[in-house]
């Protein structure tokens, strides 16, 4: 027997859907529009915003030819036939990768103009994209569907691994309160837009003050500035200069480039590092407009300059500036603090007086050679700036440590899953291996391991590689019915 859904105005259906997709994964819809950089205040959203509303208004029967309309993804679509045709019954993680201005106006016109909504019609190109291929796919749909539209690459980047990584470092990681200071705390790392606004906006007054104390808004930061903090202690404040976006453009490039080789470094204590290089830029920020020789402009080409120099001097063939001592202390040492400021003036000397003929002080920032010029000057820093640096050996040794503490934590976490599935599990996986021939000698003796539990547990070693193999045969049809 045919079923036919419930009968919707079209325009309210639209809302209707994407209202109860948001809630379902506990989002407001307000709260998504900030994400996806909708506002209706000022610049071209508002008069973009201003044009939709318009047409709604006065002439909604014309709404379908004239936008655009939505480009979504989805993990499943389920549809039943109805009398008039196939209608889609539901639809698993919707997400709209283009149209936050149409949908935005529509939402705005159930006040504005409700009479008017029936009449109104939008198309969806909808994509089933499966779900360990979205990281990829999504993205990409994102950037191609808004080709007509300004839209920032630091907003397709946003589903890339690296970042999710940094999103749960910054979730887990606590640093030691600073001095004076009694609460341990953490960095928020905001890979998407209205992330930090959206997770205080759930909370009850008693959970937001504890949310307050953990992640003070003070250490808030966005994929732009992680590519600032880095390209600016990598040695590349002329990069920096050009801007957010065109800094994280190259950036994004560099760390799918390195990522695709080996995501091996990107472990906990690159993102510690990482908070060390975010502290030395934000202090920076803070007191080169108190400098007396600071005559005010060009405070953010100054801050990427004197932090590059002064990471260029300090890493050398055998030390290197101690970041661990940074994030232990959450601070910056004074004779570091000394050691930037004096780097600082210099930088502010290099940029406010360019090569005969430039007269743009912002664009001579920009230039490779403005950078050059800063590099090869001498900087007397002081005996007490050794104090800041470290061995490289020592440096070295702290990241095999932690890949040591990874690697005990992998081995830990496989055990466990490999005890949790239990025998009879793998008693399955080693009969359908061997039956199938898909096991090599050493496969089917790990199994056979696994497989006798409690009377013998796998080693560390062991569980992961029944892991792998568990793996390996799912790809071949294993549990397949």
């Amino acid at each position: 027997m045919s079923r036919k859904p419930p009968e919707f105005q079209p325009g309210a259906i639209l809302h209707e859907v994407i209202v109860g997709a948001f809630r379902a994964r506990g989002l407001t819809f307000e709260g998504w529009c900030k994400e996806n950089g909708l506002t209706t205040t000022n610049g071209r959203n508002a008069k973009t915003n201003k044009g939709i509303q318009k047409t709604i208004k006065d002439e909604p029967e014309l709404f379908f030819p004239y936008n655009n309309g939505l480009s979504a993804t989805a993990d499943a679509v389920s549809c039943v036939r109805t009398d008039d045709g196939l209608a889609v019954a539901s639809i698993s993680n919707l997400q709209i990768v283009n149209g936050a201005q149409t949908t935005g106006s529509i939402h705005a016109g159930l006040k504005s103009a409700k009479e008017q909504l029936p009449q109104v019609f939008v198309q969806m190109k909808l994509t089933v994209v499966p779900p360990d291929r979205s990281e990829d796919i999504v993205p990409k749909i994102s950037e191609y569907a808004n080709t007509q539209n300004k839209v920032n690459a630091a907003d397709f980047f946003s589903n890339h691994p690296f970042h999710i990584r940094m999103e749960q470092f910054s979730r887990s990681v606590l640093f030691p309160a600073r001095a004076g200071e009694r609460h341990d705390t953490k960095w928020f790392y905001e890979r998407s837009r209205g992330q930090f606004i959206n997770a205080r906006a759930k909370l009850t007054p008693a959970q937001l003050k504890k949310f307050d104390l953990e992640f003070p808004k003070t250490q808030l930061f966005s994929k732009t500035d992680l590519a600032k903090f880095e390209f600016s202690a990598a040695g590349q404040p002329h990069i920096v200069s050009r801007g957010a976006q065109k800094n994280f453009a190259e950036f994004a490039k560099d760390i799918g480039e390195s990522w695709s080789k080996s995501d091996a470094k990107y472990d906990e204590l690159w993102y510690k590092r990482l908070v060390s290089k975010a502290i030395v830029f934000r202090w920076l920020e803070t007191e080169v407009p108190k400098q007396p020789w600071y005559e005010g402009g060009y405070r953010a080409n100054i801050v990427t300059y004197s932090m590059a120099k002064v990471f260029h001097d300090a890493n050398g063939e055998k030390q290197v500036l101690d970041l661990d001592a940074i994030w232990r202390r959450q601070s910056v040492p004074e004779a570091l603090q000394r050691a930037l400021l004096l780097a600082a003036a210099e930088a502010h000397d290099v940029i406010t007086h360019p090569p005969a003929g430039v007269r743009n002080m912002s664009e001579w920032a920009k230039q490779q050679a403005c950078w050059n010029g800063m590099k090869g000057r001498t900087l007397n820093y002081g005996d007490d700036f050794e104090t800041c640096l470290t061995l490289v050996d020592t440096a070295k040794a702290a990241k095999r440590d932690e890949k040591a503490k990874k690697a005990m934590t992998e081995g830990i976490n496989a055990q466990a899953e490999v005890v949790t599935l239990g025998a009879e599990f793998w008693s399955g996986v080693l009969a359908w291996g061997r039956e199938r021939k898909r096991l090599t000698p050493k496969d089917m003796q790990i199994l056979e391991v696994c497989a006798s539990m409690p009377r013998r547990i796998p080693s560390d070693l062991q569980a992961r590689h029944a892991l792998d193999v568990l793996g390996r045969v799912r790809d071949q049809g294993f549990g397949e019915s």
